[in-house]
């Protein structure tokens, strides 16, 4: 009886540890708090990894975008990159405005920064190139009326919404508005050239399909490097910065690439590794 005890009390344990990794989501932490080591620079006007005036840092552990060296903004559009290559994956940052925008910013780019998904390599960036054509999660603050953020915006792309083809630089999403310096977490889940998803402090916010090539609102860019519908299943992760100074406390992502179902009808489908991590949201049905 004892004997039997013990392999039950075994199989029990074995179980609730089985399940314990089942939950476990393997999010990676993609600034370390203390440098800007694995990631690439490009603003515009000025060679890779020249971060005119110290825009992109790290203070108090926070990845930060300052503008207290500039005298004027000059257009001078910057995106930091993470370095490497994605597909399937769900990226989150922790956000908020803070201060005063930079000197002769646009308008429009009051507390305004992005995140950059399926975005073109940062070293196939021209000199002079304003934004890298990309899809871009639009992060905005509040301005005291109704200003809503994870949008979508496409430099030098379109996406499908509700089966047709949407060509208008942007769309905005259903979210809330952010009024003064709270922080914001924005999520999004990419799935290939199938499904992408926007979220605003876990709400759903925004979704469409089929990011391609296309369209313009992008400058000084290799022409030849624009296929006009071309599906866009891969690409750079990058941040903006846009002229008004913006804080990320938190940048993290859970890389989804080899957790999809083969036989999904519709790409929102996940399995269980066989190290019995979770690749996202839950078990296959």
């Amino acid at each position: 009886m004892k004997i039997l005890f013990t392999i039950l009390l075994s199989l029990i344990c074995a179980g609730a540890f089985a399940q314990k990794n089942t939950d476990k989501q393997e999010w990676k932490q993609l600034f370390n708090g203390k440098n800007l080591d694995g990631w690439d620079i490009k603003i515009r006007g000025y060679a890779l990894n020249d971060n005119y005036n110290n825009t992109f840092r790290i203070e108090d552990g926070k990845m930060v975008v300052r503008y207290d060296q500039y005298d004027d903004f000059k257009q001078k559009y910057g995106h930091i990159f993470y370095k490497g290559d994605f597909s399937y994956y769900r990226i989150a940052v922790e956000y908020r405005f803070v201060g005063e925008q930079a000197p002769k910013g646009e308008g429009w780019a009051w507390r305004n920064s992005g995140v950059m998904v399926h975005g073109q390599p940062a070293s196939t960036m021209g000199k002079d190139q304003d934004f890298p054509a990309s899809i871009e999660v639009q992060l905005l603050g509040g301005n005291g009326k109704e200003r809503t953020t994870c949008n979508l915006c496409t430099p030098g792309t379109n996406v499908v919404i509700d089966g047709k083809l949407v060509t208008q630089h942007c769309v905005n999403s259903k979210s809330k508005t952010y009024n003064g310096d709270q922080w914001v977490r924005a999520e999004v889940l990419v799935l290939g050239d199938s499904l992408i998803q926007h979220y605003a402090n876990g709400e759903m916010v925004l979704e469409y399909n089929k990011p391609q090539l296309g369209g313009g609102n992008v400058s000084g860019n290799d022409p030849s490097l624009m296929v006009d519908g071309k599906l866009l299943d891969h690409g750079s992760i990058s941040l903006q910065s846009e002229s008004h100074p913006v804080e990320f406390r938190k940048v993290e992502l859970l890389n989804l690439k080899g957790c999809m179902d083969p036989k999904a009808a519709n790409y929102k489908s996940y399995y269980v590794k066989a190290d019995n991590s979770l690749c996202s949201y839950g078990k296959k049905k």
